[in-house]
Protein backbone atom coordinates (compact mmCIF):
# COMPACT_ATOMS: atom_id res chain seq x y z
CA UNK A 1 0.00 0.00 0.00
CA UNK A 2 2.63 2.32 0.57
CA UNK A 3 4.88 1.79 -2.17
CA UNK A 4 1.72 2.24 -4.27
CA UNK A 5 1.23 5.82 -2.69
CA UNK A 6 4.46 6.49 -3.29
CA UNK A 7 4.65 5.72 -6.88
CA UNK A 8 0.68 7.65 -7.60
CA UNK A 9 2.65 11.20 -7.07
CA UNK A 10 5.39 9.97 -10.34
CA UNK A 11 2.65 8.90 -12.40
CA UNK A 12 0.80 12.28 -12.16
CA UNK A 13 3.84 13.84 -12.47
CA UNK A 14 4.53 11.76 -15.37
CA UNK A 15 0.89 12.25 -17.14
CA UNK A 16 1.45 15.89 -15.94
CA UNK A 17 4.81 16.24 -18.33
CA UNK A 18 3.37 14.10 -21.11
CA UNK A 19 0.20 16.69 -21.24
CA UNK A 20 2.82 19.68 -20.69
CA UNK A 21 4.84 18.25 -23.57
CA UNK A 22 1.62 17.43 -25.75
CA UNK A 23 0.14 21.14 -25.27
CA UNK A 24 3.93 23.04 -26.09
CA UNK A 25 3.50 20.87 -29.38
CA UNK A 26 0.44 22.64 -30.30
CA UNK A 27 1.32 25.61 -29.53
CA UNK A 28 4.50 25.38 -31.71
CA UNK A 29 2.43 23.97 -34.81
CA UNK A 30 -0.02 26.56 -34.25
CA UNK A 31 2.20 29.57 -33.89
CA UNK A 32 4.20 28.13 -37.33
CA UNK A 33 0.71 28.39 -38.98
CA UNK A 34 0.18 31.72 -37.84
CA UNK A 35 3.62 32.85 -39.10
CA UNK A 36 2.81 30.97 -42.62
CA UNK A 37 -0.19 32.58 -43.10
CA UNK A 38 0.91 36.22 -41.69
CA UNK A 39 4.07 35.79 -44.16
CA UNK A 40 1.89 34.79 -46.91
CA UNK A 41 -0.45 37.68 -46.49
CA UNK A 42 1.96 40.49 -45.63
CA UNK A 43 3.96 39.41 -49.54
CA UNK A 44 0.67 38.74 -51.23
CA UNK A 45 0.47 35.51 -51.83
CA UNK A 46 -2.26 33.50 -51.96
CA UNK A 47 -2.83 31.88 -48.31
CA UNK A 48 -5.01 29.09 -48.99
CA UNK A 49 -2.64 27.76 -51.84
CA UNK A 50 0.52 28.37 -50.16
CA UNK A 51 -0.92 26.32 -46.51
CA UNK A 52 -2.56 23.94 -48.58
CA UNK A 53 0.96 23.47 -50.52
CA UNK A 54 3.27 23.20 -47.22
CA UNK A 55 0.76 20.62 -45.78
CA UNK A 56 0.43 18.49 -49.13
CA UNK A 57 4.44 18.65 -49.35
CA UNK A 58 5.24 17.33 -45.96
CA UNK A 59 2.21 15.42 -45.10
CA UNK A 60 -0.13 15.30 -47.72
CA UNK A 61 0.17 12.00 -48.81
CA UNK A 62 1.98 8.60 -47.59
CA UNK A 63 4.39 9.22 -50.27
CA UNK A 64 5.11 12.56 -49.51
CA UNK A 65 5.52 12.17 -45.69
CA UNK A 66 7.82 9.27 -46.22
CA UNK A 67 10.02 10.32 -49.38
CA UNK A 68 10.38 14.16 -48.59
CA UNK A 69 9.42 14.90 -44.49
CA UNK A 70 11.21 11.63 -42.99
CA UNK A 71 14.26 11.67 -45.54
CA UNK A 72 15.11 14.99 -45.14
CA UNK A 73 14.44 14.49 -41.22
CA UNK A 74 17.11 11.48 -41.28
CA UNK A 75 19.99 13.79 -40.85
CA UNK A 76 18.52 15.96 -38.77
CA UNK A 77 17.88 13.66 -36.43
CA UNK A 78 21.58 12.50 -35.96
CA UNK A 79 23.03 16.74 -36.07
CA UNK A 80 20.09 17.59 -33.96
CA UNK A 81 21.49 14.83 -31.48
CA UNK A 82 25.47 16.11 -31.90
CA UNK A 83 24.57 19.43 -31.11
CA UNK A 84 22.28 18.28 -27.89
CA UNK A 85 25.32 16.46 -26.79
CA UNK A 86 28.16 18.93 -27.38
CA UNK A 87 25.57 22.04 -26.19
CA UNK A 88 24.87 19.89 -22.79
CA UNK A 89 28.46 19.74 -22.33
CA UNK A 90 29.10 23.56 -22.41
CA UNK A 91 30.19 22.85 -25.80
CA UNK A 92 29.25 25.78 -28.50
CA UNK A 93 29.70 23.33 -31.51
CA UNK A 94 28.26 25.18 -34.22
CA UNK A 95 30.38 23.05 -36.35
CA UNK A 96 27.64 20.48 -37.60
CA UNK A 97 27.66 21.78 -40.95
CA UNK A 98 31.12 21.07 -41.51
CA UNK A 99 31.39 17.83 -40.01
CA UNK A 100 28.75 16.58 -42.04
CA UNK A 101 30.74 17.78 -45.04
CA UNK A 102 33.40 15.35 -43.69
CA UNK A 103 31.70 12.58 -43.05
CA UNK A 104 30.37 12.65 -46.49
CA UNK A 105 33.36 12.93 -47.85
CA UNK A 106 35.06 9.79 -45.97
CA UNK A 107 32.27 7.70 -46.66
CA UNK A 108 32.00 8.53 -50.39
CA UNK A 109 36.10 7.83 -50.75
CA UNK A 110 36.22 4.67 -48.95
CA UNK A 111 33.09 3.51 -50.42
CA UNK A 112 34.84 4.46 -54.07
CA UNK A 113 37.80 2.35 -53.32
CA UNK A 114 36.58 -0.53 -51.02
CA UNK A 115 35.81 -4.14 -51.81
CA UNK A 116 31.63 -4.42 -52.86
CA UNK A 117 31.54 -7.13 -49.88
CA UNK A 118 28.02 -9.02 -50.08
CA UNK A 119 25.30 -7.81 -48.00
CA UNK A 120 25.42 -5.27 -45.12
CA UNK A 121 28.95 -6.07 -44.25
CA UNK A 122 29.75 -3.52 -46.84
CA UNK A 123 27.64 -1.14 -45.18
CA UNK A 124 29.46 -0.77 -42.30
CA UNK A 125 33.30 0.53 -43.50
CA UNK A 126 32.11 3.84 -45.13
CA UNK A 127 29.66 4.26 -42.16
CA UNK A 128 32.49 4.03 -39.79
CA UNK A 129 34.57 6.21 -41.97
CA UNK A 130 32.15 8.71 -41.91
CA UNK A 131 31.29 8.88 -38.05
CA UNK A 132 35.46 9.08 -37.73
CA UNK A 133 35.65 12.12 -40.37
CA UNK A 134 33.03 13.78 -38.36
CA UNK A 135 35.08 13.00 -34.90
CA UNK A 136 38.33 14.20 -36.36
CA UNK A 137 37.39 17.51 -37.76
CA UNK A 138 35.71 18.36 -34.31
CA UNK A 139 39.11 17.43 -32.69
CA UNK A 140 40.21 20.06 -34.27
CA UNK A 141 38.22 22.39 -32.70
CA UNK A 142 38.47 20.66 -29.06
CA UNK A 143 42.64 20.51 -29.86
CA UNK A 144 42.10 24.50 -30.02
CA UNK A 145 40.13 24.69 -27.81
CA UNK A 146 42.08 22.79 -24.65
CA UNK A 147 45.68 23.20 -25.74
CA UNK A 148 45.25 26.88 -26.84
CA UNK A 149 41.65 28.24 -25.30
CA UNK A 150 40.74 29.00 -28.99
CA UNK A 151 36.81 29.51 -28.37
CA UNK A 152 34.82 26.69 -30.11
CA UNK A 153 31.97 28.96 -32.09
CA UNK A 154 34.91 30.68 -34.27
CA UNK A 155 36.89 27.63 -34.46
CA UNK A 156 34.19 25.75 -35.41
CA UNK A 157 32.44 28.07 -37.87
CA UNK A 158 35.96 28.73 -39.93
CA UNK A 159 35.96 24.87 -40.26
CA UNK A 160 32.72 24.56 -42.05
CA UNK A 161 33.93 26.97 -44.53
CA UNK A 162 37.16 24.61 -45.01
CA UNK A 163 35.29 21.72 -44.78
CA UNK A 164 33.07 23.41 -47.86
CA UNK A 165 35.91 24.04 -49.91
CA UNK A 166 37.84 20.77 -49.27
CA UNK A 167 35.05 19.42 -50.92
CA UNK A 168 34.74 21.44 -53.54
CA UNK A 169 38.51 20.48 -54.13
CA UNK A 170 37.69 16.94 -54.00
CA UNK A 171 34.49 17.00 -56.25
CA UNK A 172 37.03 18.76 -58.67
CA UNK A 173 39.73 16.75 -58.20
CA UNK A 174 40.48 13.43 -56.50
CA UNK A 175 37.10 12.45 -56.39
CA UNK A 176 35.69 13.72 -59.63
CA UNK A 177 33.47 11.20 -61.82
CA UNK A 178 35.86 9.72 -64.86
CA UNK A 179 34.70 11.95 -67.21
CA UNK A 180 35.82 15.04 -65.41
CA UNK A 181 32.86 17.12 -67.01
CA UNK A 182 30.72 17.17 -63.50
CA UNK A 183 32.10 18.46 -60.37
CA UNK A 184 30.72 15.46 -58.37
CA UNK A 185 32.28 11.50 -58.05
CA UNK A 186 31.14 8.93 -59.59
CA UNK A 187 28.16 6.96 -58.44
CA UNK A 188 29.28 4.67 -55.60
CA UNK A 189 28.05 0.43 -56.40
CA UNK A 190 24.68 -0.88 -55.03
CA UNK A 191 26.35 -2.64 -52.61
CA UNK A 192 26.99 0.46 -50.68
CA UNK A 193 23.87 1.83 -51.19
CA UNK A 194 21.35 1.87 -47.93
CA UNK A 195 18.64 -0.50 -48.16
CA UNK A 196 15.16 1.36 -48.99
CA UNK A 197 12.18 0.81 -46.96
CA UNK A 198 9.22 -1.70 -48.39
CA UNK A 199 6.37 0.74 -49.08
CA UNK A 200 8.24 3.85 -47.93
CA UNK A 201 9.52 5.34 -51.52
CA UNK A 202 12.78 6.83 -50.96
CA UNK A 203 12.89 6.41 -47.47
CA UNK A 204 16.01 3.95 -46.31
CA UNK A 205 16.82 2.50 -43.19
CA UNK A 206 19.28 5.01 -42.07
CA UNK A 207 15.96 6.18 -40.34
CA UNK A 208 16.45 3.19 -38.05
CA UNK A 209 19.62 3.78 -37.15
CA UNK A 210 19.07 7.75 -36.66
CA UNK A 211 16.29 6.46 -34.32
CA UNK A 212 18.85 3.76 -32.54
CA UNK A 213 21.36 6.78 -31.59
CA UNK A 214 19.04 9.44 -30.94
CA UNK A 215 17.69 6.58 -28.37
CA UNK A 216 20.93 5.69 -27.04
CA UNK A 217 21.93 8.87 -26.56
CA UNK A 218 19.20 10.61 -24.47
CA UNK A 219 19.54 7.32 -22.77
CA UNK A 220 23.31 8.09 -21.51
CA UNK A 221 22.53 11.58 -20.88
CA UNK A 222 19.51 10.61 -18.80
CA UNK A 223 20.50 7.39 -16.97
CA UNK A 224 24.36 6.77 -16.96
CA UNK A 225 27.22 8.10 -14.86
CA UNK A 226 28.84 9.33 -18.37
CA UNK A 227 25.51 11.62 -18.95
CA UNK A 228 25.42 12.85 -15.28
CA UNK A 229 29.33 13.84 -16.22
CA UNK A 230 28.42 15.48 -18.93
CA UNK A 231 25.50 17.69 -18.26
CA UNK A 232 27.43 18.44 -14.76
CA UNK A 233 30.24 19.87 -16.94
CA UNK A 234 28.01 21.55 -19.09
CA UNK A 235 25.71 23.26 -15.93
CA UNK A 236 29.00 24.18 -14.01
CA UNK A 237 32.29 23.29 -14.94
CA UNK A 238 33.89 24.27 -11.68
CA UNK A 239 31.63 22.88 -9.16
CA UNK A 240 31.83 19.43 -11.29
CA UNK A 241 35.41 20.17 -10.89
CA UNK A 242 35.67 20.53 -7.01
CA UNK A 243 32.53 19.00 -5.81
CA UNK A 244 32.28 16.06 -8.29
CA UNK A 245 35.59 15.56 -8.72
CA UNK A 246 35.08 15.35 -12.36
CA UNK A 247 37.87 15.46 -15.03
CA UNK A 248 36.15 18.97 -16.86
CA UNK A 249 38.43 19.11 -19.88
CA UNK A 250 38.49 14.81 -20.54
CA UNK A 251 34.38 15.28 -20.43
CA UNK A 252 34.58 18.24 -22.79
CA UNK A 253 36.82 16.45 -25.23
CA UNK A 254 34.78 13.28 -25.65
CA UNK A 255 31.24 15.13 -26.18
CA UNK A 256 33.01 17.47 -28.35
CA UNK A 257 34.35 13.77 -30.65
CA UNK A 258 31.12 12.21 -29.87
CA UNK A 259 28.96 15.16 -31.28
CA UNK A 260 31.35 15.06 -34.53
CA UNK A 261 31.34 11.40 -34.93
CA UNK A 262 27.41 11.87 -34.91
CA UNK A 263 27.38 14.80 -37.67
CA UNK A 264 29.68 13.02 -39.82
CA UNK A 265 27.49 9.93 -39.37
CA UNK A 266 24.95 11.99 -40.55
CA UNK A 267 26.95 13.16 -43.88
CA UNK A 268 27.43 9.18 -44.56
CA UNK A 269 24.19 8.38 -44.21
CA UNK A 270 23.23 11.04 -46.85
CA UNK A 271 25.73 10.03 -49.24
CA UNK A 272 25.08 6.54 -48.79
CA UNK A 273 21.25 6.50 -48.74
CA UNK A 274 19.82 9.72 -50.90
CA UNK A 275 22.29 11.26 -53.11
CA UNK A 276 24.80 8.31 -53.75
CA UNK A 277 27.19 10.64 -54.62
CA UNK A 278 29.61 13.58 -53.30
CA UNK A 279 28.93 17.09 -54.73
CA UNK A 280 28.92 20.52 -53.91
CA UNK A 281 26.19 21.69 -51.83
CA UNK A 282 25.18 18.06 -51.22
CA UNK A 283 23.60 19.45 -47.26
CA UNK A 284 21.21 21.98 -47.51
CA UNK A 285 22.38 23.47 -44.32
CA UNK A 286 21.22 20.25 -42.28
CA UNK A 287 24.32 21.60 -39.34
CA UNK A 288 22.85 24.76 -39.44
CA UNK A 289 19.43 23.69 -39.09
CA UNK A 290 20.16 21.31 -36.34
CA UNK A 291 21.37 23.69 -33.95
CA UNK A 292 17.67 24.69 -34.22
CA UNK A 293 16.10 21.45 -33.42
CA UNK A 294 18.33 20.76 -30.62
CA UNK A 295 17.16 24.25 -29.38
CA UNK A 296 13.75 23.67 -29.72
CA UNK A 297 14.07 19.93 -28.36
CA UNK A 298 15.68 21.32 -24.96
CA UNK A 299 18.93 19.66 -25.82
CA UNK A 300 17.00 16.17 -25.63
CA UNK A 301 18.00 13.74 -28.07
CA UNK A 302 14.58 12.13 -27.47
CA UNK A 303 12.57 15.20 -28.12
CA UNK A 304 14.79 15.56 -31.15
CA UNK A 305 13.20 13.28 -33.08
CA UNK A 306 9.76 15.52 -32.85
CA UNK A 307 11.53 18.38 -33.58
CA UNK A 308 13.52 17.03 -36.73
CA UNK A 309 10.43 15.87 -38.26
CA UNK A 310 9.03 18.96 -37.73
CA UNK A 311 11.96 20.83 -39.37
CA UNK A 312 12.19 18.45 -42.11
CA UNK A 313 8.37 18.53 -42.84
CA UNK A 314 9.21 22.35 -42.91
CA UNK A 315 11.65 22.01 -45.75
CA UNK A 316 9.89 19.48 -47.46
CA UNK A 317 6.85 21.48 -47.90
CA UNK A 318 8.93 24.60 -48.48
CA UNK A 319 9.61 23.10 -52.21
CA UNK A 320 5.53 22.21 -52.66
CA UNK A 321 5.29 26.13 -51.80
CA UNK A 322 7.73 27.21 -54.17
CA UNK A 323 6.25 24.79 -56.70
CA UNK A 324 3.12 24.96 -56.91
CA UNK A 325 2.28 28.35 -55.44
CA UNK A 326 4.82 29.99 -56.36
CA UNK A 327 5.92 31.20 -52.84
CA UNK A 328 9.42 31.73 -52.18
CA UNK A 329 11.37 28.55 -50.37
CA UNK A 330 13.35 31.32 -48.50
CA UNK A 331 10.25 31.84 -46.98
CA UNK A 332 10.10 28.66 -44.42
CA UNK A 333 13.43 30.03 -43.01
CA UNK A 334 12.43 33.14 -41.85
CA UNK A 335 9.59 31.05 -40.04
CA UNK A 336 12.75 28.61 -38.80
CA UNK A 337 14.93 31.89 -37.64
CA UNK A 338 11.24 33.59 -35.98
CA UNK A 339 11.51 30.01 -34.28
CA UNK A 340 14.73 30.02 -32.66
CA UNK A 341 14.64 33.23 -31.68
CA UNK A 342 10.92 32.51 -30.37
CA UNK A 343 12.59 29.63 -28.35
CA UNK A 344 15.76 31.64 -27.38
CA UNK A 345 13.34 34.55 -25.71
CA UNK A 346 11.63 31.70 -23.79
CA UNK A 347 14.12 29.94 -22.43
CA UNK A 348 16.14 33.28 -21.48
CA UNK A 349 12.87 34.54 -19.23
CA UNK A 350 12.12 30.78 -17.68
CA UNK A 351 16.10 31.02 -16.46
CA UNK A 352 15.41 34.91 -15.68
CA UNK A 353 11.99 33.66 -13.32
CA UNK A 354 14.10 30.70 -11.74
CA UNK A 355 16.59 33.13 -10.94
CA UNK A 356 14.06 34.96 -9.09
CA UNK A 357 12.67 32.74 -7.68
CA UNK A 358 15.81 31.21 -6.12
CA UNK A 359 16.73 34.73 -4.96
CA UNK A 360 13.48 34.93 -3.52
CA UNK A 361 13.87 31.38 -1.61
CA UNK A 362 17.25 32.66 -0.12
CA UNK A 363 16.66 35.99 1.36
CA UNK A 364 16.35 36.49 4.85
CA UNK A 365 13.34 36.69 7.23
CA UNK A 366 14.95 40.46 8.01
CA UNK A 367 15.61 41.28 4.76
Amino acid sequence: MATAERQAPARRSGANTALHELALAAVVVAAIAGATALLLLAGGYPVGRGLAALWSGSFGSWYAFTSATLVRAVPLMLTGAAVAIAFRAGVLNIGAEGQLLVGAAAAVALALVSREDPGLLALAPPLVAAAAGGAVWAGVAAFLRTRYGVLEVISTIMLNFVATYVVSYLVRGPLQEPTRVYPQSATIADAFQLPRISGAGRLHVGLLLALALAGVAGWVLRRTAVGFRIVATGENPSAAASAGGIDVRKTTMHAFLVSGALAGLAGGVEVLGVTFALYENISPGYGYTAIAVALLARLDPWRGVATALLFGALEAGAGAMQRDAGVPSTLVSVIEAALILAVVAAQAARARRLSGDSAVAIRPVNA
